[in-house]
């Protein structure tokens, strides 16, 4: 299992407040060695601003999509660096908490909906669906152009999908990854 960079798994709830988990900075970003660090927030807003246009302003209109649909979750930045500093996946945004399990009986907190500008678009990570056919199956053929995995829908610009179908997909996840398990 990849150790993740401290700063990589901060997060903050949607609401301000930060989370508990040892090792996770206040809202201020100070963690507990009283290094100052960017909190999730900022981190966030920093990642969107960065990218080019379109894809700046369609990637803070997901945001605000989901953070509609889930208020009060919890907020992820991760960075996509390992503790090596190299890069290992495109940073993501990640919203929402679950317990994800591993096929070794362990267990790690992991966010259920995330977002990622990527060279050809953006990805949508619908995480914790355990039937890798579904989102296709279900949704595939009505989302618009878009490559859909089994966890991952990945499309070009907004203007390429269809936007509700997309929130039906990532509501269908966020139940998925609420229900006790």
């Amino acid at each position: 299992m990849r150790q993740e960079n401290p700063i990589s798994s901060r997060s903050v709830y949607a609401d301000g407040h930060a989370d508990s988990n040892p090792g996770a900075s206040d809202a201020l970003g100070t963690d507990k060695s009283g290094e100052i660090h960017m909190n999730v927030q900022e981190q966030i807003k920093r990642y969107i601003a960065a990218q080019s246009e379109p894809k700046r302003s369609e990637m803070q209109q997901l945001h605000q999509t989901i953070l509609a649909m889930m208020p009060t979750c919890k907020l992820w930045f991760l960075h996509g660096k390992d503790q090596s500093g190299k890069t290992v996946s495109n940073p993501n945004i990640g919203y929402g908490s679950q317990t994800a399990p591993y096929a070794n009986g362990k267990t790690r907190e992991f966010y259920q909906i995330g977002i990622s500008g990527n060279t050809a678009g953006i990805s949508i990570y619908i995480m914790g669906i355990t039937d890798k056919k579904y989102l296709s199956q279900t949704f595939g053929k009505e989302l618009g152009k878009a490559r859909v995995t089994g966890y991952c829908i990945k499309f070009k610009t907004l203007s390429d999908i269809n936007l509700e179908v997309l929130k039906a997909a990532m509501q269908y996840g966020i139940c998925q990854t609420s229900i006790q398990r």
